[in-house]
């Protein structure tokens, strides 16, 4: 990794993690007055609810005391209670209706002090059912007519002479339940103890719920439960609410984070383009001084057995005339092995620095005549390949250097060595692949040091000179090994 994107990855972390942090916690604030205004919206409805309840409380209490006002100055029904007279019968069964019309109300019932219905108004065939013990506001499932209904009723008791009660209220519909909802995000739902548990289908329950007593009148006076008012609101809008928040939480930490990004790239830029030109400079100087001590050594060791010859010839001539030829002819042979010792290294340090002439090649033909006469050398060349802008001999030598070290993995072992092309988009590619021992990582990433070789008597230059010189053909190179099994060398030369 190049040392400005580790300065660049360093200053987005940097900047990132604050602006994670501080966007993060601005989204937990939102979130938190959101949720907090809509829990006093919720609080502020739960006590209009109960003011509401309460006004109708009185409101049916006040007109059944009313109405007690008229039973008690209304001899005729005052006598039907009083004295059960026959006479009055239905005068009292239509009582309750008459009443119940002018009183404005939706349920009225009058039970004597057994609790049996005397007058029904909103259904007169509840005469002498025993009526549902309602002490203060409950909630009523009455029957009537059309069928079953819900009412909020309350009672008051009248006739000091013989006790009868007055219950009456008004229906419970989705019209008595909007008026509770005074808040148009907000909605009050009625949940009764016979409903499934199960909670209405887009809503949330939001807020403690309202109770009531509840009772189930249709059948008889039915057992006291427990009914409850519900604030809820739409899930919808709290998904409507909440994916706003995010998508512009999204956007802001996006545009902050591209801004940090381009100030990053535009600091590690000005701060890397020094460090990396004066560590390139270091480099530069550390490889000539390290190549100039390989030179200085490579040479001593060509130089040290001429002299060490020449000086037993100075010392055979001075001591020894005559036997002069004869230990020239013995050492002779150490003379010339030098000689080329130093003419190989020589020519090594050449190929270092080539001259290079991109002219179009035919790669296919490079292949035929360098591996021509390689015994287990085998070719697979793509036909039609389009030429390369490459120097032939230059790619004679990459050819050469990595087919050489493919035969050198082998070990003398059993092995295959093989060299094939492809045609690429803009590219010829050409690989050699061999079966040989293979590289460790370590190995591979010291591969194309200068003076790094795994051989003895190698010289540590082939793979650094094939590397310099497809740089120099504008080519690529990728290497694929594993210990033990081979490796893979692939060259991309452009056409």
């Amino acid at each position: 990794m190049k040392f400005r994107t580790r300065l660049l990855i360093a200053f987005g972390v940097v900047v990132l993690i604050p602006l994670l942090v501080f966007g993060l916690g601005i989204r937990r604030e939102m979130e938190k007055r959101v949720t907090d205004e809509y829990q006093h919206r919720v609080d502020a409805l739960v006590a209009v609810i109960n003011a509401d309840l309460t006004r109708e409380n009185d409101r049916i209490a006040a007109r059944l005391a009313a109405l007690k006002s008229s039973l008690v100055s209304d001899n005729r029904f005052r006598a039907f209670v009083v004295g059960g007279g026959g006479d009055y019968r239905e005068y009292v069964l239509d009582y309750a209706g008459d009443a119940m019309r002018l009183a404005g109300l939706d349920f009225l019932q009058i039970q004597d002090g057994e609790g049996r219905i005397l007058s029904s108004g909103h259904f007169r065939n509840e005469f002498d059912r025993l009526g549902p013990p309602i002490r203060g506001l409950t909630l009523l499932r009455a029957a009537a007519a059309e069928g079953p209904f819900l009412a909020l009723v309350t009672s008051d008791s009248g006739l000091n002479s013989k006790p009868f009660r007055v219950v009456g209220g008004i229906a419970v519909d989705s019209a008595f339940l909007a008026r509770l909802a005074r808040d148009p995000e907000l909605g009050v739902t009625l949940r009764l103890p016979t409903d499934s548990a199960a909670a209405d289908t887009g809503r949330l329950v939001v807020g403690p719920p309202i109770t009531l007593p509840f009772t189930d009148a249709v059948d008889g006076p039915g057992r006291i439960e427990q009914a409850r008012f519900e604030v809820t609101r739409s899930s919808a809008l709290l998904t409507a609410l909440q994916r706003n928040v995010n998508l512009w939480f999204l956007v802001a930490v996006l545009v902050a984070a591209l801004a940090a990004l381009l100030l990053a790239s535009w600091l590690s830029t000005r701060i890397s383009t020094p460090i990396e030109v004066g560590m390139r400079e270091m480099e530069r100087r550390i490889a000539i001084g390290d190549l100039a001590r390989q030179v200085n050594h490579d040479v001593k060791n060509g130089l040290a057995p001429l002299r060490n010859v020449f000086r037993h010839l100075t010392q055979v001539a001075r001591d020894t005339p005559d036997e002069l030829p004869q230990v020239f002819t013995e050492r002779q042979g150490t003379v010339e092995s030098s000689i080329n010792y130093l003419e190989t290294l020589a020519a090594n340090y050449a190929k270092l620095s080539p001259q290079v002439e991109h002219k179009s090649t035919d790669v296919n033909a490079v292949v035929r005549d360098t591996v021509a006469g390689s015994a287990g050398v085998k070719t697979q060349l793509a036909e039609g390949l389009p030429s390369v802008s490459a120097d032939a001999l230059v790619l004679r030598r990459i050819i050469e250097n990595l087919v050489s070290n493919a035969l050198d993995s082998l070990d003398g072992k059993n092995g295959t060595v093989s060299v094939t092309t492809e045609k690429g988009r803009g590219f010829v590619r050409l690989a050699v692949t061999d079966t040989g021992r293979g590289m460790s990582k370590a190995e591979l990433d010291r591969a194309f040091d200068d003076f790094y070789t795994t051989k003895s008597g190698g010289t540590g230059l082939g793979l650094s000179i094939v590397r310099r010189l497809i740089l120099d053909s504008n080519g690529s190179l990728t290497v694929e090994t594993e210990p033990g099994k081979g490796s893979r060398f692939i060259v991309e030369i452009p056409t």
